[in-house]
């Protein structure tokens, strides 16, 4: 009786460990099917995604020296040194600073600036080998961002959530190939349909 007990316990357990196995071989067999999501970086780039919060862009000529980017950012981080001027009793802007080493790019500067002086850019290439060199001056945020798809010695690539409907794989994509789903004005325009259908009702 206690042999038959152990064999039964036996059988149980092998039973439920081919069934963990089971499991985990589905798993592997489910990404077997799905694309690499490799990219041969630096010759393949991904294109960033909509509303992507990159390297900030300011432009001197714009700025007011209103420290509101400094007041609504959660680590105090830009740098604004400004004067003030006495013939036009205004604030004159000296030099403006972010240090992206700190930098936690959560966009509160450029959405607050009244002047629009700031912007997000698609540029997130900002690796260096001092930590000093992250602390970008005026000139060199107000430099124009660089794009992955201006780039003629990089293949820009589309991440999977932004490729048309079926496809999938990233290479040779025409440029107007169009995002799998519904845009924003698709979407509202369907339920304002609904919404006159249902007052109809």
């Amino acid at each position: 009786m206690k042999f038959l007990k152990q064999v039964g316990d036996y059988a149980k357990e092998t039973a439920q460990a081919a069934k963990y196995i089971g499991q985990g071989l589905a798993v592997t067999f489910d990404h077997m099917q799905r694309r690499p999501v490799t990219v041969q970086y630096p010759y393949e780039k991904l294109i960033p995604s909509e509303r992507f919060r990159g390297r900030i862009h300011f432009e001197f000529d714009k700025c007011i020296s209103c420290e509101v980017c400094v007041r609504v950012c959660p680590i105090n981080l830009p740098v604004v040194d400004w004067e003030f001027n006495p013939a036009s009793k205004k604030k004159q802007l000296r030099h403006y600073s972010i240090d992206f080493g700190v930098c936690i790019f959560c966009g509160n500067c450029v959405e607050y600036c009244p002047t629009n002086c700031l912007s997000m850019t698609e540029e997130y290439e900002l690796s260096t080998y001092d930590r000093h060199e992250l602390n970008y001056d005026n000139v060199a945020l107000g430099r124009l961002p660089y794009k992955v798809t201006d780039d003629p010695m990089v293949t820009p690539l589309r991440e999977f959530l932004y490729l048309p409907k079926g496809v999938q794989e990233p290479h040779n994509l025409p440029a107007n190939a169009r995002r799998a789903g519904q845009r924003p004005e698709e979407i509202l325009e369907q339920a304002e349909k609904e919404g006159t259908a249902k007052s109809e009702i």
